[in-house]
């Protein structure tokens, strides 16, 4: 059994094995450990956790009577009974991920393995608290419905990814002055636990889609800086597979950190890399910058010299950023991931790594640099994954509030 001396030093003492008795150490150990590899078998919970074979089975058990887990197909080895793996049930649990941004909302319907099961959009000039709320209880409606009724009991909860301090962008996203005041009193997370009668839990939106990469990504580093390209640019920073929030949970606001301007001064990457810098330009060429948000995912093809003008602009600010962020801590990976067209966030991409090999690096170990795995619904699937992690895993990557 183990003890304060094992590996894990986790307790062995099971604290029940039904739904509400989840928090459970050991159990949520050994369903995060089986979500991070997929499969994995009985015998192996058992020597990766700590546990005896005894307690692994008994746990196994209770999660699969919950319908958390599934047995795959038993692998034969040379001697003894098959090996039976375990995984978890797709089914098992279902969350709600809701992304508020400046230009639009998103929410999508996550089961226990990451898959995105539903979606709705909505594009907006400036977000309005009324506006996001009425959209929000519209789309929990539908997607609740669409679920069978034997499954909408295993709701665990709702995630919200959106950006501090809204309210104080009212003048870059060009809304009537006062038209955001409402943000700075309404709290989300419990007006949005009052709209679906589920726990709601609260993170900064380029932390969450950190998060979503971190957890469902196929990054091959354990040590990573992370920049996320929407309407104003931000990030996160991953150590040691651990998303690090920092002591104020500031930690990789990367928006705001200092670049070449290009002219011998400086400005903050998020007026150089950030989708409103694009919007300006079309503005100041008589173009609506709203073409960008009408459908998610797509730009005008007629962009020209404008795209390449930002896509420049913006792939030297974010080695810049890179740079330095480097010269503090030895990351060896550059992920960038954002609200862009596939083919528009592979440009950006490259043009970062020309513009990092143009960089004096002298005395640094650069990080490589490469695209993020999760795409456009990054901040809203790192959002649907904090009710994962608030009853059924583990959690040491995301802070968040809770409410309901």
């Amino acid at each position: 059994m183990a003890d304060a001396t094992s590996p894990t030093g986790l307790d062995e003492r099971l604290r029940g094995s039904n739904q509400s008795n989840l928090r459970a150490h050991n159990e949520r150990a050994v369903l995060s450990l089986i979500r991070q590899e997929g499969v994995l078998a009985k015998a192996e919970i058992a020597r990766r956790t700590g546990l005896s074979p005894q307690t692994a089975s008994v746990i196994m058990r209770a999660l699969e009577a919950e319908e958390l887990v599934l047995r795959d197909a038993p692998q034969r080895g040379r001697v003894g009974q098959p090996s039976v793996p375990m995984r978890l049930n797709p089914d098992g649990a279902f969350s709600l991920g809701l992304k508020v941004g400046r230009r639009s909302a998103d929410i999508v319907l996550m089961d226990f393995v990451g898959t995105v099961r539903a979606h709705a959009r909505r594009a907006y000039d400036y977000p309005a608290v009324a506006e996001v709320a009425a959209f929000l209880r519209a789309s929990f409606a539908e997607f609740r419905d669409g679920l069978a009724p034997r499954h909408r009991s295993r709701l665990a909860g709702l995630g919200i990814a959106m950006p501090s301090e809204i309210w104080n962008w009212e003048r870059e996203v060009a809304a009537p002055h006062g038209a955001m005041d409402a943000w700075r009193s309404v709290d989300m997370a419990a007006l949005a636990s009052d709209i679906a009668g589920l726990p709601a839990f609260l993170a900064n939106d380029a932390t969450a889609a950190c998060a979503a990469e971190l957890v469902f990504g196929a990054s091959p580093s354990a040590d990573f800086i992370y920049v996320f390209v929407g309407a104003f640019v931000g990030g996160g920073i991953v150590i040691n597979n651990s998303l690090v929030a920092g002591r104020l949970g500031n930690a990789g606001a990367l928006g705001s950190m200092l670049v070449a301007d290009g002219a011998g001064g400086s400005r903050q990457l998020i007026n150089a890399a950030s989708i409103h810098v694009l919007e300006k330009m079309m503005r100041d060429e008589g173009r609506d910058p709203r073409a960008l948000w009408a459908e998610e995912g797509v730009w005008p093809d007629d962009l020209g010299s404008l795209l390449d003008r930002w896509l420049a602009l913006a792939a030297g600010g974010i080695a810049h950023a890179v740079a330095s962020a480097c010269a503090v801590y030895d990351f060896d990976c550059a992920v960038i991931d954002g609200s862009l067209p596939a083919p528009v966030r592979d440009r950006l991409v490259a043009e970062t790594k020309a513009a990092l090999r143009r960089l004096d690096l002298e005395g640094l170990s650069p990080a490589t640099v490469r695209t993020g795995t999760i795409g456009l619904n990054a901040r809203e699937t790192g959002a649907a994954s904090l009710p994962f992690f608030a009853k059924y895993l583990l959690d040491h990557r995301v802070l968040y509030a809770e409410r309901g």
